[in-house]
């Protein structure tokens, strides 16, 4: 049997990502969200347009998304109803956030420099992506008065940085995903994956190499990750050193 309900949040459970960002005086900023999707290597995030995060994104047009695994909970909850922003909104202050100036102190997280975007990674999260920004979407048009109050911003993956141990063994730009355990919030909870698949996916038969094409996932680190070669249709474009 179903019932229609009218729930207040539809969070049915996706990734927690760690934004860093940069402020204007140079400082990090950090903000865990978990209204993010991928397809190819683009993602979508979804923002308060006046959050700290989004202010900083769309005036630098960079940041890294750090994901977080099932371990990091603590580092979670302490970032959890802060804001850079200040003075902290009513509508904020109403919820319990209080202003951090220092996100990364508050979480006993490390900053490591990134190698392409000034926001630093998080050298605790064991997926780190630098990006650029693409395109600004306001949501919500269709409501009076609502118009742009959160948006939705595409990002493109410049660089992915992965932990040695989350890598498929005989695989060059392979995540064995037996071995990545995401947070996942949902309802605002937190939970782990479970240690075992829930039941053997078709779709993890197909080469992940066959969908490089339609993605246009160009950039390949190479060796060490300071050689990037841009490849179009099998041609080598250019390398560059970084």
């Amino acid at each position: 049997m179903h019932t229609a309900i009218s729930p207040a949040i539809l969070y049915w459970g996706s990734i927690v990502v760690l934004i860093s960002t940069e402020n204007e005086d140079g400082t990090p900023n950090i903000a865990p969200i978990s209204s993010a999707w991928w397809l190819g290597h683009r993602c979508m995030l979804g923002l308060d347009a006046s959050s700290k995060t989004t202010i900083n994104l769309q005036r630098t047009k960079q940041c890294v998304l750090n994901l977080a695994d099932d371990t990091m909970g603590d580092q979670i909850n302490a970032l959890a109803k802060t804001t850079g922003v200040h003075p902290v909104s009513e509508s904020k202050q109403s919820r319990g956030y209080r202003h951090v100036k220092d996100k990364f102190g508050v979480a006993g997280l490390t900053a490591i420099p990134s190698d392409l975007v000034n926001p630093p990674c998080i050298q605790e999260c064991p997926v780190q992506m630098e990006v650029e920004l693409v395109d600004v979407h306001e949501m919500m048009k269709d409501v009076p008065g609502r118009a742009g109050l959160v948006l939705a911003l595409e990002v493109k993956i410049l660089r992915v940085h992965v932990e040695d141990q989350l890598r498929m063994d005989g695989y060059e730009n392979r995540v064995d995903a037996d071995k990545w355990k995401p947070m996942i919030m949902s309802f605002q909870d937190m939970y782990g994956l479970k240690e075992r698949k829930a039941v053997v996916s078709k779709l993890a038969t197909i080469d992940e190499e066959k969908y490089r094409p339609w993605t246009k996932a160009e950039v390949r680190v190479e060796g060490t990750g300071v050689n990037v070669m841009v490849v179009e249709n099998g041609a080598t474009l250019y390398e560059q050193s970084i």
